[in-house]
């Protein structure tokens, strides 16, 4: 389905690239049954990527259930999740079923995953890598057939690292990761929001549509948004039920505003919306300019690499033998002999980079030598300098621990 038809089924509004990007990935990656996280701040919207991806899968007939993880107490929550016997707990009159089990054969979306308890993601975890769960009380192993899309507003890298979320859990979840963008990055987005909300509310008060002028425009442009979308529905809202008059000032709109400043930076607004003007086009809005208008053909970016490495891209498949070139931090490119080459987007990335770039030093004076052989030396090479102490060396190459173990058994490297 193209873009335009998504935005209107759905319900979504604006032009900005960083948003149509997102519903890009959104739609590629629904007919398949990959884990997706959906990453953005509070308010953004991040509910209306896994309706997007479960309308456009083969589970669209089955059952689509949104959990909102941080409003569950911690007690229930795996009671919630994965239903309980009866008598299994204080008050459990009767034996209940989870959403895992009611969302068969459908998709469940996990929203502020990252509130979950510990011992509540190690059950997770299980079900992402087996299918398998138990309820709360019961020692009988049930199966799930579910599609999960998880999302939260929390950094959760760094959660990993604070020991708040379980790493191997953090990449089951991360196959896929989708960002949405905060509305202060959205440009013009702001303007066309408002005016759907405005028409929006005046149908359901029976009043006249407010309008902005060219000082609440500014206003609007140039205030941070802290709540995103919901705080500029909420305003509208407020403005609309609240003010006589129907044409809004900035003056009117600060009053809404109590922590405006008038000094505030302007929104982000891409070339593409301020008439030419690229004052405000940010390097952020380039580049995702630069992902979004090319055609994210894996088979044929495969076949770019094979022909500048000499054929040694062969060995970039979709199994976890791979070596594939991206970074938690995304940059499209890394250079070969000079070259600016277009990294792969591909989900899985067991990325072996030093100090954030990706090192392609192998390839460019080692072109006999396969990617797997690469990747072997590469290993065999931070472990001699770190003198065999795993650690060191799964830092230095920029991969976990566990990704580390498995590549020392699959090479037979001791």
């Amino acid at each position: 389905m193209e873009l335009q038809g998504i935005k209107q089924r759905f319900g979504i509004i604006g032009n900005d690239l960083a948003l149509n990007r997102a519903l890009d990935i959104a739609a590629q990656v629904a007919p398949t049954d990959i884990s997706v996280l959906v990453i953005g701040e509070s308010g953004v919207g991040k509910e209306n990527i896994p309706q997007v991806i479960h309308a456009l899968s083969a589970r669209k007939h089955g059952p689509y259930i949104a959990v909102n993880c941080g409003a569950i107490p911690e007690g229930t929550i795996d009671s919630e999740l994965f239903g309980h016997e009866k008598g299994s707990f204080t008050g459990a009159n009767e034996s209940r079923k989870g959403y895992f089990e009611v969302a068969d054969k459908g998709t469940i979306f996990l929203d502020e995953v990252a509130e979950l308890p510990l011992s509540t993601q190690v059950r997770l975890l299980r079900i992402l890598e087996s299918k398998e769960f138990m309820k709360v009380g019961s020692s009988k192993v049930q199966k799930t057939d579910v599609r999960v899309v998880a999302a939260t507003n929390v950094n959760v890298a760094k959660a990993v690292k604070e020991g708040r979320f379980r790493e191997d859990l953090y990449y089951r979840l991360n196959t896929v990761q989708i960002n949405m963008p905060p509305l202060r990055e959205r440009g013009n987005d702001i303007l066309l929001l408002f005016r759907k909300f405005a028409a929006d509310f005046a149908e359901k008060y029976n009043m006249p549509v407010i309008r902005l002028d060219d000082s609440g425009k500014q206003v609007l442009l140039t205030y941070r948004w802290p709540g995103n979308v919901r705080q500029l529905r909420n305003i509208t809202e407020q403005v609309s039920i609240i003010e006589q008059q129907r044409d809004i000032t900035g003056e009117i709109l600060v009053k809404y505003l109590p922590d405006y400043k008038e000094d505030t930076h302007p929104a982000i607004v891409p070339a593409h919306q301020s008439g030419g003007n690229a004052d405000f086009a940010s390097e952020r809005e380039i580049l995702y300019k630069v992902l979004f208008d090319m055609k994210n053909d894996i088979a044929e970016l495969k076949k770019e690499m094979k022909d500048l490495i000499g054929g040694n891209a062969a060995q970039m498949g979709d199994d976890d033998n791979a070596m594939y070139f991206q970074q938690e931090d995304y940059s499209p490119y890394v250079t070969i002999d000079d070259k600016p080459i277009m990294q792969s987007m591909h989900p899985k990335m067991d990325t072996l980079h030093h100090d954030n770039v990706i090192d392609t030093h192998v390839i460019t004076h080692h072109d006999s030598l396969s990617l797997t052989e690469s990747e072997c030396n590469l290993i065999k090479k931070a472990l001699e300098k770190h003198n065999g102490k795993r650690k060191a060396a799964a830092e230095e190459l920029g991969i976990s621990e566990r990704t580390l173990y498995r590549k020392l058994k699959e090479y037979n490297i001791t």
